[in-house]
């Protein structure tokens, strides 16, 4: 890549506030960072890249967002965003346009460098950007296996291993360990880098929330972020309500399951305390937590799983599915900050969510643990790690980077 670098100018100096790096004042421009995303849409994946994306502009990167096609009309697109397609291709002949626009863009962005999310970003974006860019790869690797096809894990494994990505990054020590049997080849570009959550917590009353959702004003509120698809186990939620007729279940989120959930909600009787609250922004959620009584998340598969930590941080009590990456997320120091359960199971979930309700000395332990997520999950050393990462697969110092990788 060619430097941006004119001649020897004096730096720069920002706000230790923000963190910006010093950089030259008269480079041609910043090293340019394009974020390769599937769908556009409010998830916790398209969370992760806004949180990097916008960390790595404050540092002075010029960063720019291109997602394969629009999936939520209420998503909220981050500055210099751009899509391939208005919708998911759905013909070969929509694909392949679809393949030559991203292609196309990838060329006129001229990134020093690539970031990916996601599998079909990974794969599809990575090979495309290999093609047609000399720019680095950085793969991350935020879907949870069982969300892949065989076919995906394959092809994922195959540009792994023989470098089509500089660097891959999980998110969890547990998800690193998943990958322990893989090729050393791609066993060596493996990094770890913990998710940063922005707080979710806000000064508004239990009761101005549910009446800004619409939700009911008495009774227990369960509830849960998250896409509604078979994976996330919502269902089971639902199968908590017939034998608590004061319960109330909330769900923010939408998927290709919202019939299906809907459907058992009638089947069971419940349909008038089941509420389909839609997909909300990043900035709505916390004043969605603050309806809750507590926080839900039978998710049978995540790497990390930031909708329970953003909800623990912010002072609802969580009850998760008993899985191995969700032990090691939701602690600080030892000690869980959620209860953990075979969500598979209604009866064993409804037990889990009774006793939090009824054990407040268990709640307030569980509120305290939680305040310490900030600490474990901080978006300043997620961006840390990220500059680093670029760093290395750009070959230049960190005081260069923003100018220029050679």
């Amino acid at each position: 890549m060619q430097s941006a670098l004119s001649g020897a100018g004096e730096p720069v100096l920002q706000s230790k506030e923000n963190r910006i790096m010093a950089q030259p004042a008269d480079m041609k421009r910043m090293s340019r960072i394009l974020v390769i995303q599937t769908q556009a849409e409010n998830a916790g994946a398209q969370e992760i890249s806004r949180l990097v994306g916008a960390g790595l502009a404050a540092r002075g990167f010029d960063v720019h967002n291109l997602f394969f096609f629009l999936q939520s009309s209420s998503f909220e697109a981050p500055p210099n965003t751009s899509y391939c397609a208005s919708s998911r291709p759905g013909t070969p002949l929509a694909f392949l346009r679809f393949l030559w626009t991203l292609g196309r863009s990838i060329r006129q962005k001229r990134p020093d460098a690539i970031l990916t999310f996601q599998h079909y970003g990974n794969s599809i974006g990575g090979a495309v950007a290999r093609l047609v860019s000399p720019a680095p790869v950085i793969a991350n690797q935020v879907s949870a296996r069982l969300t892949m096809t065989g076919l995906v894990r394959a092809v994922d494994l195959v540009m792994g291993s023989i470098g089509f990505f500089n660097c891959i990054t999980v998110n969890s020590l547990q998800m690193h360990r998943e990958y322990s049997r893989y090729p050393q080849g791609y066993r060596k570009r493996l990094r770890h880098v913990a998710h940063g959550f922005d707080q979710k917590s806000t000064e508004i009353t239990r009761e101005a929330a549910r009446r800004l959702f619409d939700l009911p004003r008495d009774g227990i509120l369960l509830g849960s972020v998250a896409r509604l698809h078979p994976l996330k186990q919502l269902d089971v939620a639902i199968r908590t309500l017939p034998d608590q007729p004061d319960w109330n279940l909330a769900l923010a989120g939408q998927g290709a399951d919202e019939a299906r959930l809907r459907q058992l909600a009638a089947a069971l009787g419940v349909s008038d305390r089941v509420h389909f609250v839609g997909e909300i922004s990043p900035e709505r959620v916390g004043a969605f937590l603050a309806a809750l009584d507590i926080f839900v998340f039978p998710s049978r598969a995540e790497t990390f799983g930031l909708a329970a930590v953003e909800a623990a941080h912010a002072g609802v009590p969580v009850v998760a599915n008993d899985l191995p990456v969700l032990r090691e997320v939701l602690s600080f120091q030892g000690q869980p900050a959620a209860v953990f359960v075979d969500a598979s199971d209604a009866a064993r979930l409804a037990a889990a969510v009774a006793e939090v309700l009824e054990d407040s000395a268990l709640s307030q332990t569980l509120r305290q643990n939680a305040k310490g997520l900030r600490l474990r999950y901080s978006v300043d050393a997620m961006v840390d790690d990220y500059v680093r990462i670029l760093q290395d697969a750009c070959g230049c110092s960190a005081s260069r980077l923003q100018a220029s990788c050679s």
